[in-house]
């Protein structure tokens, strides 16, 4: 076997869902566009043979331990498959992280953001770290850099015309018959059955607002007692809604409100990485700014001991305007962007790195794209390529498929029987 054989990524006999024995020659460190119809077999040839069997031979060559924590691909149905390269899925699904992922933590262009404040920022603040909502050196300490502040509204939680046993705690963790029910009905500080408006204010202070482990409770039984706003706002308070379902997540939304945190704005920043400035603006300033504006805002730092942290950010920065994400801001959160948004706030993370000869695979990328904006996607897409690196593209805008090298149609004819 000579180098030239290793020139191509093949696949032999792919029989993965809908492809019946598919031969297929893949070039690489070209730039390969896959098409065809819905149903067609692009996505079962790319994503699920090629993208699958590469992360599988990758992911089995760490230990047993590593294994165990990453996701489990099963070995496509195939003959064989040669000479792949290591893999990386740029799709559309959406970015997760919670509440603390945002555009900025996604694509690292707030790392490189953190560093030049935490050297040309004055005054100093600190290291890096310091300006990090996502770190307890930076966070806003009210809001522990969510952004905003939850309150527990009492009139919701618990309905003081009813007694214990007649459900007076609405909320379902602590309905009649549960665990925490059975800790304050049972617990000898209270008559289950009497109204909670009967209450005298010791006993309601008691129900609502006792500490835990501030008192013990009468009845042997109960060997652990808690108010049930302090027991509320240590479980659930800093939950998100998303993180209960049915009934219990209804019930959250209306005993706990939310609104922008007052000591920080809602920037989840410390008040020291607030009043740390470059030209007047501090780093919550930026992370604030449309892509479109903070470009030039980036580049008008001019501080030789941050130059090269500068250039780099302000290049990340650019490649969101040329993918057509100009609107977004750094403080975006990545759960509220669409499946397109999300891919292509992925790709910026990828175009940035220095790493070739890896297999770059990108599930319809102009989806949601503006027309003007699909020919500098392309323009990434070739970039991509020139490092070394083999892409492969499911596509059918015709602009993308037009600079392709290389183009696999997936058909024709394909559905029929």
């Amino acid at each position: 076997m000579t180098l030239a054989d290793h020139g191509f990524i093949e696949v032999r006999g792919a029989r993965e869902h809908t492809l019946k024995n598919i031969d297929v020659d893949i070039p690489k460190h070209q730039l390969t566009v896959v098409t065809g119809v819905s149903g067609s077999g692009k996505s079962s040839l790319v994503f699920d043979t090629l993208a699958a069997e590469s992360q599988r031979q990758l992911n089995a060559t760490f230990s047993a331990f590593a294994q165990s924590r990453l996701p489990n691909y099963g070995q496509p149905d195939a003959d064989r498959m040669a000479h792949l390269c290591a893999v990386t899925v740029v799709d559309q699904k959406r970015l997760g992280g919670g509440a603390r992922s945002t555009v900025g933590t996604a694509t690292d262009i707030g790392a490189r953001l953190r560093l030049i404040y935490s050297r040309a920022g004055r005054p100093f603040a600190g290291y890096s770290n310091a300006f990090s909502f996502n770190d307890p050196q930076g966070m806003c300490p009210r809001c522990q850099g969510l952004g905003v502040v939850s309150v527990v509204d009492e009139t919701q939680l618990v309905d003081r015309d009813r007694s214990l046993d007649d459900g007076a705690l609405t909320f379902p963790a602590f309905g009649v018959g549960q665990w925490f029910w059975r800790s304050y009905a049972r617990s000898g500080f209270f008559d289950p059955s009497l109204p909670l408006r009967e209450y005298t204010d010791e006993q309601w202070r008691i129900l609502m607002y006792a500490g835990q482990g501030e008192l013990k409770a009468p009845n042997p039984d109960v060997t652990s007692y808690e108010g049930v706003i302090a027991r509320f706002n240590r479980l659930y308070l800093h939950k998100e809604p998303e993180s209960f379902k049915g009934k219990t997540r209804e019930a959250f939304e209306r005993i706990v409100t939310r609104g922008t945190c007052p000591d920080c704005g809602g920037t989840r920043l410390a008040e020291a990485a607030r009043s740390s400035l470059i030209n007047g603006r501090s780093i919550a300033d930026l992370n604030a700014m449309q892509a479109d504006d903070l470009v030039d805002a980036i580049r008008s730092i001019d501080d030789p001991g941050v130059a090269p942290l500068v250039r780099d950010a302000a290049e990340q920065v650019e490649r969101l305007g040329i993918l057509g994400l100009g609107y977004l801001s750094l403080d975006r959160a990545t759960s509220t962007l669409s499946g397109g948004e999300s891919q292509r706030v992925k790709m910026v993370r990828h175009l940035g790195s220095s790493l070739s000869d890896l297999l770059y695979v990108f599930d319809e990328p102009t989806v949601g794209l503006h027309p003007r904006d699909v020919h500098r996607l392309g323009e990434l897409l070739l970039e991509l390529r020139d490092k070394g690196n083999t892409v492969v593209v499911v596509e059918h805008d015709p602009e993308i498929m037009a600079i392709a090298d290389h183009c696999i149609d997936m058909g024709p004819g394909a559905g029929r029987a």
